[in-house]
């Protein structure tokens, strides 16, 4: 938690309240609306000499010399670390998410896109979700499956959820019997193994099971070894075009939009949030120019006990942060459980 030593309960509770106000109106709030809503029991003009000393503080700003007051980054920090730790998701939006997994049975690659564009409509945002790397998955099952009498498909299943396949070309015909014992061997002897380090198998001492045992397992291990492509989903674009009025700049949410088809670029920066736990960062304290104007809440979540991938939500820095905060937890948590 940011430490904000020169902020006194009455100060805290009237940057609580412009905050609040200016999230639900995205009108500068005035010192009368405060007084009137927040329930202080002073008067505005106590209000806004308060006001005064959070701008000179640098909380909030004016934006113009007759307007109200806004948030700034500095203010939005003091609010997310106060005064979102006890939002919850709304009971028909929890539902919502508990429904969807309890129904999801896809593909990896289907469900962690769906899950984007579900965490969107939840959010009210864009979202993105980082897949697992298969690399720090286990192994949960092998299959053999006889396509042709000399071509074999490997099927490996792993502990992320993901699916691995590799196709096996033999030198000699095969029969269905020899392929099942072969399935067997690789399936016992593979299973629980990190895929990035599969092991030696023992031999049965059948020449031809034996034979496409080993292929089976040199040619996984080849695949296990290739350099995993990064995959981010993302959910929801279409809502940033529809904020653009609440970014200071408007051409940044085209910018944000341009940068999110860029995989590498978001993959590469939640990835080093990956072992944060639930982040929220905030305008200027974005690495990234184009995020400048942008907040971005992150989590991570688990497969099996371990940090699997991260998602998240992004928008302008005049976001419902309480309310993206408990959309990415519930989501993050329904993921993680639904994946392992």
């Amino acid at each position: 938690m940011t430490e904000h030593p020169d902020l006194d309960e009455r100060k805290a509770a009237i940057l609580r309240a412009v905050v609040e106000e200016y999230v639900e109106s995205a009108q500068p709030v005035g010192s009368q609306a405060i007084a009137e809503s927040s329930g202080l029991g002073v008067s505005s003009a106590t209000v806004r000499n308060e006001m005064t000393i959070l701008e000179r503080d640098g909380y909030l700003v004016q934006p113009h010399t007759s307007a109200g007051r806004v948030p700034t980054d500095r203010g939005y920090r003091f609010f997310v670390d106060h005064f979102t730790g006890s939002g919850a998701l709304p009971a028909s939006q929890r539902r919502v998410v508990s429904d969807f997994f309890a129904s999801a049975h896809r593909a990896l690659e289907d469900l962690l896109h769906e899950t984007s564009v579900l965490l969107s409509r939840v959010s009210h945002h864009a979202a993105v979700v980082v897949g697992p790397q298969p690399d720090a998955a286990r192994v949960r099952s092998v299959q053999l499956v006889a396509l042709q009498t000399r071509a074999v498909l490997a099927v490996v299943v792993l502990s992320n959820g993901s699916v691995e396949k590799q196709l096996l070309t033999l030198d000699a015909d095969i029969d269905d019997g020899r392929v099942g014992a072969a399935t067997a061997v690789l399936d016992t002897q593979l299973r629980n193994c990190p895929w990035g380090e599969l092991s030696e198998v023992r031999a049965t001492g059948d020449p031809e099971v034996d034979a496409l045992v080993l292929a089976a397992r040199d040619a996984l291990t080849s695949r296990s070894g290739d350099e995993p492509p990064e995959t981010v989903y993302v959910g929801g674009t279409s809502l940033l075009a529809a904020e653009q009025s609440a970014f200071a700049k408007r051409e940044r949410a085209a910018r944000l939009l341009e940068m999110l088809e860029h995989q590498v670029v978001v993959v590469s920066m939640v990835r080093e949030l990956l072992d944060r736990g639930i982040t929220v960062s905030i305008g200027s304290e974005n690495s990234i120019a184009d995020l400048r104007d942008c907040s971005i809440v992150l989590a991570p979540y688990e497969v099996e006990g371990s940090p699997a991938g991260v998602i998240g939500v992004l928008g302008p820095t005049r976001m419902d942060y309480r309310h993206a905060l408990s959309a990415v937890t519930v989501v993050s948590d329904q993921l993680g459980r639904h994946l392992s």
